[in-house]
């Protein structure tokens, strides 16, 4: 498989994703359990952003970008343009998963201080989940070209089944992730800190706190199936689909705490993520009829979604009080 990735810049990018869980967690860990504001939570995301495009920049350097080589520059050029528009594609899917976040932390009345920690666990856990299935993606284009159509139909399908499902309430009771974990364990009725198991009555339960984590773990695999063909479409180079990845999940965590409260504001980006979706499964299958360039991919799918934010704000959501995840009133006071 073709890739820029030299070994220094996987050694790079490898140790600099390391120190940044280590701050990340270095920095919880001082904090400890506490709700985080809308001011921790914008100046957090604002430095993700500034990394990522500082990375975008470093990489540009580093292939000639800035050398008087023109195939040299061409190619940093091209590749950075992947990169951004990867990291965008990625960067708005992932706004899909916090709304889902939500409606999780809101149907288990998870403490805001707690959620922290839960997100944390789960973006380790979508890192690790995405590289393997990065790598094993990358590795079946290159050996089967007709791979591509399978993601591109693939995505025609989610794009699709996304719009339908936009809107509607989703029903975490007969979720069948979650009737299996009732199944296996016995779960306590209220939550105990931090902490993962309690012993309520002399019986080891799991606490409200792991079934939130396995349910999230779940949810990753889910949207790492959804997005990683999205940029598969963009490039099938290892290194920028990874890298974009990566960087749009580090920062998953600080957009949680900046969305949360403006969900309803945002309510037709589903829509638009959908809209973007079947584009995206489209060009994959045209690729080999036609290339869509890549810059014309980015326009769109930034269009589309200032587009679909400018509507939601413009246009109030069906029966407003409700929102997308009205589980708030119903579940606030019951436990699993």
């Amino acid at each position: 498989m073709q890739t820029i990735g030299s070994p220094l810049m996987w050694s790079l990018f490898a140790a600099f994703v390391l120190v940044a869980l280590l701050v990340d967690f270095f920095a919880m860990s001082k904090q400890g359990a506490h709700r985080v504001s809308t001011r921790e939570a914008a100046i957090w995301s604002l430095i993700w952003v500034a990394v990522s495009f500082v990375f975008m920049g470093w990489m540009w350097w580093y292939l000639g970008g800035a050398s008087s080589d023109e195939a040299a520059r061409a190619t940093a050029q091209a590749k950075s343009l992947e990169y951004l528009t990867g990291y965008l594609i990625e960067k708005a899917l992932a706004v899909d998963n916090i709304f889902v976040f939500l409606m999780l932390f809101t149907y288990f009345a998870v403490p805001a201080e707690f959620q922290k920690r839960v997100l944390m666990i789960g973006i380790v856990g979508a890192l690790v989940l995405r590289a393997a299935m990065i790598l094993v993606g990358a590795w079946l284009i290159a050996q089967f070209h007709w791979v591509l159509y399978v993601f591109g139909a693939f995505l025609l399908f989610t794009g699709i089944k996304m719009w339908w499902a936009a809107g509607q309430e989703p029903d975490l009771d007969n979720n069948p992730a979650l009737k299996w974990i009732r199944g296996r364990f016995k779960i306590s009725p209220t939550y105990d800190g931090e902490r993962f198991f309690t012993v309520v009555g002399g019986v080891r339960m799991a606490t409200p706190l792991l079934v939130v984590i396995l349910l999230i773990g779940i949810v990753d695999i889910v949207f790492a199936v959804d997005s990683i063909p999205a940029i598969f479409a963009i490039t099938t180079d290892p290194f920028i689909v990874l890298t974009s990845n990566v960087f749009a999940i580090l920062g998953l965590r600080a957009m949680y705490f900046l969305l949360a409260n403006m969900h309803e504001r945002f309510h037709l980006l589903s829509y638009g993520l959908a809209v973007v979706l079947v584009f995206i499964g489209a060009k994959m299958l045209l690729i080999d009829v036609y290339k869509i360039p890549v810059a014309f991919s980015l326009g769109f799918t930034a269009v589309t979604l200032a587009v679909t934010m400018i509507l939601s704000l413009k246009i109030p959501p069906k029966g407003s009080t409700g929102g997308a995840y009205p589980f708030g009133a119903k579940k606030q006071d019951e436990r699993p």
